[in-house]
């Protein structure tokens, strides 16, 4: 029986959309500045306190007209992929091209002031929001939805690598946005979960996340025209069944996870250059992620969070920082870890706290969230 070859997944084009910038360029020259767009905020609608988060400005416009009274969840899905799409020459109406979209939250802040009732259930729905904004692009196909805490947007990714793989499709569009509500502020607040300042990963002294609204969207294929571009080697997904909010207490389930992936794409540890961390800033997660890193046997190799720049951006964050990571693969330049000064976890883990000029050809990136959940990708040249 012959043996079957899997088709190479490419990165085809991509976008960020966050409060630093519209594009994936103009978001990574900021980040080379060292600018972050993680800053105080007084807003009473969202926290009768004074917080730290990444947020758009009120009026910001993200789409030209919004004549189908699309919510600001959806205009963000709708202006990223249209600047990813703006990037490559993909045929959305193709029936072998697939919409994922992935999101933590989508409309959950209409609950916040409309009565109950049918309509606003069918509303809230994040099937709703994929049909609305696939209907806007002219995608033939169902889209898929990605809802699974905080792993959402790398979770998505492996979907798309996946059924790509599988030959039933030959273009996928992931897109993934949040945006930052009452609702979920509160949630975050009822954790005990927030930083009363400015977010600082695996250091010595963090204390919790910053939040942070943004979108982001990556174009993944199988067409072999794309060959030179960076690939989707492998990826894999755990569950530590441990706690319906705290992670795993030893880190092994998402170090089976980062094994599998690096299995999957055929790579060992020793060849992976650089690692974009989910890097939360709490210390379970720090202490878990860099427990699971140290277990993988890459305790050695560099490593970022870049939710000093962005704040946790949930549903969006696995998206934006894999294009970012993406970014940092093509242009052998690793991003430091802002608001990192000290070691913490131990020195488990090889924090990335100055601009380094890499050369790589294999990066991991991580993910965990809430119920346990794991993910890990790697990308290569």
């Amino acid at each position: 029986m012959s043996e079957i070859i899997e088709p190479d997944v490419f990165v085809v084009a991509d976008n960020v959309l966050s409060p630093l910038g519209t594009t994936t360029a103009e978001n990574f020259a900021k980040l080379k500045d060292n600018l972050s767009a993680v800053k105080q905020h007084s807003d009473t609608a969202i926290s009768p306190l004074p917080f730290f988060a990444s947020l758009f400005d009120k009026n910001e416009q993200f789409i030209a007209s919004n004549e189908h009274s699309y919510t600001k969840f959806e205009q963000l899905l709708i202006a990223s992929i249209t600047g990813a799409l703006q990037g490559c020459t993909i045929d959305v109406s193709d029936k072998k091209t697939i919409l994922i979209i992935s999101s933590t939250k989508g409309n959950i802040s209409l609950l916040e002031n409309e009565a109950d009732s049918a309509e606003l259930r069918s509303r809230i729905a994040l099937s709703t929001s994929a049909k609305l904004v696939a209907d806007y692009f002219g995608f033939k196909n169902k889209p898929v939805v990605i809802s699974n805490a905080c792993i959402s947007g790398v979770l998505g990714i492996i979907t798309a690598m996946r059924l790509l793989r599988s030959g039933d499709y030959e273009t996928a569009v992931i897109a993934g946005a949040d945006v930052i509500s009452e609702f979920i502020m509160s949630g975050f607040q009822s954790f005990q979960a927030l930083s009363a300042q400015m977010c600082k990963p695996f250091d010595q002294s963090h204390d919790g996340l910053n939040l942070g609204e943004g979108a982001g969207t990556i174009i993944l294929s199988t067409y072999k025209k794309y060959a030179q571009h960076i690939k989707v080697k492998g990826g894999s997904v755990s569950n530590d069944a441990n706690h319906i909010s705290g992670p795993s207490r030893t880190g092994h389930e998402l170090a089976g996870a980062i094994n599998k992936a690096m299995e999957d794409a055929n790579v060992s540890s020793a060849a992976i250059g650089f690692i974009s961390a989910h890097g939360t800033a709490t210390v379970y997660n720090d202490e878990m992620e860099a427990n699971a890193i140290n277990i993988s046997g890459l305790r050695s190799v560099p490593l970022n969070s870049l939710k000093g720049y962005y704040g946790h951006t949930l549903g969006a964050a696995g998206l934006i920082e894999s294009i970012i990571s993406v970014q940092s693969l093509k242009q052998n330049l690793f991003l430091p870890t802002m608001g990192f000064k000290s070691v913490g976890d131990d020195g488990k883990v090889n924090i990335c706290s100055a601009p380094t000029q890499i050369k790589a050809q294999n990066i991991l990136k991580t993910a965990s969230g809430f119920g346990g959940c794991n993910a890990a990708v790697v990308f290569g040249k």
